[in-house]
């Protein structure tokens, strides 16, 4: 694994420090350009050759080509003329679905397939793109974003508060980082959980050998990562699936989609953790064919923020939302329902 060090602006010539790593200690020799496709999103090795080619890839402060070779502890930075671009914000007339607002905050019911912040390969129609168009002065978070106090990812669908004001992110942060918030998702995962409910624990931390993966450390590497606790209840067994609820008490990147795999049943269509292939059920081809109807139907991760709790930061009410399963999500659902009870009939 290697330390990932924020995009920061380098002082020297002008350049942007858009990437930042060291590399561990048993790093075996590798390429440069394989090495950072490793760690950086939707990079391919044609972007990173070209970068190398430009002179923009720095191994300790010295410019390297594509084939330099990986070497333990190499301190590696990709710069650019440029800043990066999640810091270059534009306003966007993107519609959103405000459940509810005040002069202090607003809840927004986010849409599948909207990106929440600026990052690699996202560089317009996230959130911030178009709260910063609908609102004036919203207050940066601990991460420069304006008005985020937490985030989903991108192929999740449901509840974000966004604070309006300095003191209702500092408030409502407080309450997130202090676990006084509520949070309860709504998932699919493959296989039938045994048990009706359960506590998911288990630290969290970036894949060592894929950054964009997080996984689960425990026993000898439980000092990696960060604490997680994750809540779950069975809601309706769909024979090969299981329809979940899940509470959060900490909230680490992919959470539930990492605690889920941890125990054997990662969620219904999550590409990035393997739930886009067929993991429970028969051979028939008829049940294949079946599977993918349900992913054309539910085309992503089958996760939703359906419901979420804070207090007030001005009034000190306790405040809660919900909201409705999307309708993608909804139809897949009443295809396991309806196969589950035909399987039943056999």
């Amino acid at each position: 694994m290697a330390d990932y060090t924020p995009e920061n602006q380098s002082e020297e010539d002008d350049l942007y420090e858009h990437y930042a790593f060291t590399a561990e200690k048993g790093q075996t020799p590798l390429r440069i350009d394989k090495y950072l496709m490793n760690f950086i999103e939707n990079a391919t090795r044609n972007k990173i050759q070209a970068a190398a080619k430009t002179g923009n890839i720095y191994v300790n402060d010295e410019p390297v080509k594509s084939n330099y070779k990986v070497k333990p502890f190499d301190k590696i930075r990709v710069l650019f003329e440029h800043p990066p671009y999640e810091y270059l914000l534009t306003p966007e007339n993107i519609p959103l679905n405000i459940v509810y607002e005040d002069d202090d905050l607003l809840v927004v019911n986010k849409e599948p397939g909207m990106v929440v912040h600026p990052g690699h390969g996202n560089y317009s129609g996230t959130l911030i793109n178009a709260l910063i168009y609908h609102f004036e002065n919203l207050p940066n978070n601990s991460s420069n974003r304006p008005g985020l106090v937490h985030r989903i990812d991108k192929d999740t669908s449901g509840l974000l508060v966004i604070a309006k004001n300095e003191e209702s992110m500092a408030h409502l942060s407080k309450q997130f980082f202090d676990k006084t918030s509520e949070r309860e998702y709504i998932a699919i995962a493959w296989g039938n959980i045994e048990e009706d409910e359960g506590t998911i624990e288990g630290n969290i931390g970036r894949h060592p050998k894929n950054r964009l993966e997080n996984t689960v450390y425990l026993d000898d590497d439980s000092d990696k990562g960060k604490p997680a606790v994750t809540h779950y209840k069975v809601l309706e067994r769909l024979g090969y699936v299981t329809l979940v609820s899940c509470k959060l008490e900490t909230g680490r990147t992919h959470q539930i989609r990492v605690h889920m795999k941890h125990i054997g049943h990662t969620l219904f269509n999550d590409e990035r953790y393997g739930g886009e292939r067929i993991l429970k059920g028969t051979t028939f081809t008829k049940y294949r064919q079946f599977v993918e109807n349900c992913f054309k139907v539910l085309p992503r991760q089958a996760l939703h923020a359906k419901t979420l709790g804070f207090e007030h930061p001005k009034t000190g009410e306790m405040m809660r939302f919900d909201s409705e399963i999307p309708q993608d999500m909804q139809d897949c659902i009443e295809k396991w329902r309806n196969y589950s009870k035909h399987q039943d009939n056999l």
